[in-house]
Formats: structure tokens, sequence, C-alpha cells
């Protein structure tokens, strides 16, 4: 029994895995005939700077989109300051002030070691978690010399629980803390309005919280930017996680927020069923139902120190 139920959930593993290479194969297809240009533009190209390149910049406003990380990169010499913070349930009706009663909170300090790595570290004060990570460019979207269609960064952190006691039923140790996650994202900078991103993902816990859990669990991750005036955007993103244990639909953490451009900084309000605002937490931790109303209002700021300028 055990036997047949491990091979149906590979089957259903091999089989989301093939639909969502094909969905990034698509979505460089779709990029690639977005980017063509036509007989006409090619012969007056001629006539420009055949040197000049022109690198597509704030497809989003930040190194994140919402929970997750984006294709931005911060600037050389840039320290980032961010606070993310989340209230409760709206579910919790007027006694709780509809989750104002309570929150959540992580402050980070990320920071731009060239115009292609940055690193960043936070804590949260869910699960006290300490986390870190680094962020490298691949590749970088641009027209001109070279047509790249889409920026393509690599990730990865890792984070550390902090709790006295992080599992009751066994021994605790530094290593049975850890845990890890790896991703890559794909994204584009359609329009001065529109941006999308796909980031196919891996987490590793060293100590699941029971035998039905896996160690590693793989996500796929789409976030998404539509910019409606000159310092309002729509942002959103979501991830599935496909071998978690009793998947469930309606509580994979997915997150809607407004972003709100004021000179120094980014004002980020959202929606979102996570509590957690680390990799590992809003994707192994159990989120809210947001059909049962189970999501919280928070909020994100942002803003950015110049700390080193580059020698000319």
């Amino acid at each position: 029994m055990d036997q047949r139920r491990s091979a149906q959930q590979l089957t259903l593993i091999f089989q989301l895995t093939n639909a969502v290479m094909r969905y990034i194969l698509l979505f460089f297809l779709v990029s690639l005939q977005l980017n063509a240009q036509d007989p006409a533009e090619d012969l007056l190209s001629g006539f420009a700077d055949n040197n000049a390149r022109d690198y597509a910049t704030n497809a989003f406003k930040s190194p994140r989109v919402i929970n997750g990380n984006s294709i931005e990169m911060l600037p050389f010499g840039v320290l980032d300051f961010r606070i993310l913070h989340r209230f409760g349930e709206l579910s919790g009706g007027g006694y709780e002030l509809f989750g104002l009663d309570q929150a959540s909170m992580r402050m980070g300090f990320d920071y731009g070691i060239s115009k292609n790595l940055m690193v960043g570290f936070g804590r949260s004060t869910f699960k006290k978690e300490v986390d870190g990570f680094v962020k490298y460019r691949l590749l970088w979207q641009s027209t001109g010399k070279t047509n790249i269609p889409v920026s393509v960064i690599w990730a990865s952190g890792m984070t550390i629980n902090g709790l006295k006691t992080p599992e009751a039923q066994v021994e605790t140790t530094f290593d049975r803390r850890l845990s890890y996650y790896h991703q890559v994202i794909i994204g584009r900078k359609f329009s001065d309005r529109f941006s999308l991103q796909i980031a196919p993902m891996v987490v590793h816990r060293n100590l699941a919280p029971s035998i039905v859990d896996p160690n590693d669990v793989f996500a796929v991750g789409l976030g998404g930017r539509w910019k409606f005036t000159k310092r309002v955007a729509l942002t959103w993103d979501g991830y599935y996680t496909i071998n978690a244990f009793a998947n469930d639909i309606k509580r994979i953490p997915l997150s809607l927020g407004v972003d709100i451009e004021t000179g120094g900084h980014v004002f980020q309000l959202h929606l979102s069923n996570s509590t957690g605002m680390n990799e590992r937490a809003f994707l192994l931790d159990e989120n809210g139902n947001w059909a049962a109303g189970n999501i919280r209002l928070g909020f994100n700021i942002s803003r950015w120190f110049q700390i080193q300028n580059r020698k000319i």
C-alpha cells in the first residue's frame, strides 16, 4: 500500500514538473517573439550606435515582490533597510480588531556588493528565525548590441530557528534548526507598466515535523507587477508546493499588494495568508485559507542608503 502511494506521488511530481517546464519554455518563446524586430527597424538600426546596450530596469521597485525575491538587484554600494510587518487574520473579527491586535515582523538589511551580486540577512519574530541569502544575476534583459529577452537570477538562502525547543519530541541540536533554499528566477519587463516572473525552487529542512512530511519540498512561484500610475503599482506573488504533504490549493502562500513610491522609499500595503516572511516559513508552515477569510493585512517599508560610491 505504501509502495503504491509512493509511486502515485512520484508520478504526480513528474507530471507537475513536466507542466512547469512547459510553462517555462512557453515563457521563453513568448519573450523571444515579443523581442523580435521587424525588417524596417533592422534597416534603421544600422544608423544607430551598434555598441549601445539598453538594460531593463525597474521591472519591480524592490529586490522582493512581496514575500519572495524578484528579478531586481540592489545597485553597487546601496544598503536596503527593510521592515516587513503583518497583522493577525481578518477573520478574527471585531474582538481582535480584524487582526490589528496581533502582529509579526521581519527586519532585514540587504546590500549591493556589485551590480550583479547582493547579500542580505534578517530576523523574524515568527519562530525567532534568523535568515541570510545571496542573489546573483546570471542574465540581464537588454536590447541594443545584445538582445536578451529575460533576466535570470539565482538566489540561495538559509534560516535558523531561534526557538528554545523547535520540536518538543526530539532533541534540539544546531543542525536540526537549519533550513535552506535555492531558486532560479526568470522574469521579463514586458513594458513600462507590466512585469512578470516565474521562480522554480527547492527548500530543504534538516528536521521535518513528521515522517509523512518530506525534507525537500519543490515549489514554483509566479509574481507580477502592473503599474497604473506614475507612483502606484499592483503587485502579486504566489507559490505552489509540488510535493508537500496534504497540499491544499486554498492554502498556497498568495499575496496581493499595492506599491506606493514616496521619494526615498517604497511603501507597500498587502494582503497575505502567510504568517512567516522568509522562504522556509511561507512555503513549509501552514498558511491561512483564503476562502475562509484567514488572510492578514500587512505592510512593507524599504529605505535605501548609499553607503559606497564607485570610484571613477
